[in-house]
């Protein structure tokens, strides 16, 4: 069998990586494919240097999506209360039902942050009362806002 050599990526390759990851291909596709247009370059010591910062930075710019997003649930836990005002009808029944969109306003009127509508979790919520409703704020961060419907 042929020795495979590395080589780093300029651009995402279906089934192979993507753009900065350093790859072990075969010669020949290396040589006829890859080079010729420009998809990926040899791997030297300056080359590999490149990967690595280019690794490192992107670490730090996920660390800090995570930071603030527990920033945030922390804001949000110590809000503690957040209240939502809906039209009410009989037997303390409200017209319509509490979304998720009604709830990341809430949220944005007390924190001055934002959030994002697709990633909150509310119970049906059909009369006055107090609710918990489920946040993700990133892949591991998860908070939960405590909500109080009133009458408007």
């Amino acid at each position: 069998m042929a020795k495979r050599i590395q080589v780093v990526l300029r651009e995402d390759i279906r089934k192979l990586g993507q753009s900065g990851d350093l790859v072990e291909v075969a010669p020949g596709y290396a040589r006829n494919y890859l080079l010729p247009r420009g998809m990926a370059v040899r791997t030297t010591p300056g080359v590999l240097k490149q990967v690595e910062r280019r690794r490192e930075a992107e670490r730090q710019r996920l660390l800090a999506i995570k930071q603030e997003a527990e920033t945030l649930k922390t804001a949000i836990e110590t809000i503690g209360l957040f209240t939502i005002k809906k039209s009410v009808g009989e037997n303390e029944a409200i017209f319509g039902t509490v979304t998720a969109a009604d709830v990341a306003e809430a949220i944005e009127a007390s924190t001055g942050k934002e959030v994002d509508r697709r990633e909150i979790t509310v119970p049906d919520i059909n009369k006055l009362g107090e609710y918990k409703a489920t946040l993700k704020l990133h892949a591991e961060v998860t908070a939960t806002a405590n909500l109080r419907v009133v009458a408007a």
